[in-house]
């Protein structure tokens, strides 16, 4: 009886990898927590770990396949998180299941972060380079400058919303303010764990490498490397550009209810949701590799993870975090680091070892 070999093609091979990798670094944490071996702090930045990778996985959408720069990515994440807060606190006491309610806010801060950068992405997108990441990280900073003006509270007559106070607001006895302007949203049921980051990893990643090997995907790549090429093709360059940004802010919609649902007290701040942590995103997806799905994963365990490790050197920290984030930069642009890094490829490996075993049987 013949031996059935399953061929797999490149690209799916590649995802297999990526996906070979997440399952072992799941694995891995989980042996350590029920060992024991694994510290409380380390324990408090699995949510974040999980957060950075959905945002820097979802941004290498725009800067690597469709080839734009965005730095609003940290204000569709904010967008997420104050919705789904909103939805959780008000809803608290009417929908008492934990997991039903956290589902809905999930939904609720993907699907009205993706709303806010359809919006924002049809007058935005006509613009390229440097112009359309100055616009975009304008639109992030609006975002949070509104998130801490406003004051909205829910009654028996429906939704107050107020730009003064929350005296103005003039609820009835039964009604509660939720958003308190700069004050933020407090109380928000700490439904995050580590468990639920995973999946929504899971989904975003599984969502994004399916769509960039799609038809879409290679619509998209066309668009990046020749517009012009591309419409002379028939193929709708808004449309596109609007849907990959659309996709990407839901994934940093998802990011921000992660982010909400760690938090009892959730505010708006330069830290936060500014162009600081637009920056920060931007880092991991340029340290991963623009357009590697896989790097943008690693970077961010490993820039989440890092600045705790180095607690230790104390005042020194940040300033070791700098230089060790320079040569990594410095590393990653290297031609030598390029090569060594294309033969411990495990793609690399498994195609040796098959010519490897070929010239034997050539041999034989």
């Amino acid at each position: 009886m013949s031996n059935i070999k399953l061929k797999l093609k490149p690209n799916t091979k590649n995802n297999f990898i990526t996906y070979a990798i997440m399952l072992a670094l799941f694995l891995s944490v989980q042996v350590l927590d029920l060992t024991g071996s694994l510290s409380s702090l380390f324990k408090g930045l699995l949510v974040p770990i999980c957060m950075y990778v959905i945002l820097a996985v979802s941004l290498n959408l725009v800067v690597g396949i469709l080839g734009e720069l965005s730095l609003g990515h940290a204000g569709f994440m904010c967008v997420g998180a104050y919705v789904s807060a909103f939805f959780s606190v008000a809803f608290k006491e009417v929908i008492t299941a934990d997991w039903l309610r956290l589902i809905i806010a999930i939904l609720m801060g993907g699907l009205s972060a993706a709303f806010v950068g359809l919006i924002i992405g049809i007058p935005v997108l006509r613009l390229k380079g440097d112009y359309l990441a100055i616009v975009t990280l304008a639109f992030g900073e609006i975002i949070k400058n509104l998130a801490n003006i406003f004051y909205i509270g829910v009654d028996s007559k429906g939704i107050h919303v107020s730009t003064s106070s929350v005296d103005d607001l003039n609820l009835l006895p039964d009604g509660k303010a939720i958003l308190k302007g700069s004050l933020g949203i407090s109380g928000t049921p700490k439904d995050s764990n580590f468990i639920l980051g995973f999946i929504l990893v899971v989904i975003t990643v599984v969502v994004c490498l399916n769509l960039i090997n799609s038809r879409t995907g290679r619509a998209v790549m066309a668009i990046r490397d020749n517009r012009i090429a591309a419409e002379s093709i028939g193929i709708n360059v808004t449309k596109y550009k609007l849907l990959i940004f659309s996709i990407s802010a839901f994934f940093a919609g998802i990011a921000g209810v992660l982010y909400s649902h760690n938090l009892s007290s959730l505010t708006a701040t330069t830290k936060n949701f500014g162009y600081n942590m637009s920056i920060m995103i931007l880092v991991l997806v340029v340290l991963g590799g623009i357009g590697s799905i896989r790097g943008s994963i690693i970077s961010a365990v490993i820039l989440t993870v890092l600045p705790e490790s180095l607690r230790v050197l104390k005042d020194y920290r940040m300033l070791i975090y700098a230089i060790v984030l320079i040569v990594l930069m410095i590393a990653n642009n290297n031609e030598k680091t390029q090569i060594i890094k294309d033969k411990l490829s495990i793609k690399n490996f498994i195609k040796n070892r098959k010519n490897a075993k070929m010239s034997i049987k050539e041999g034989d």
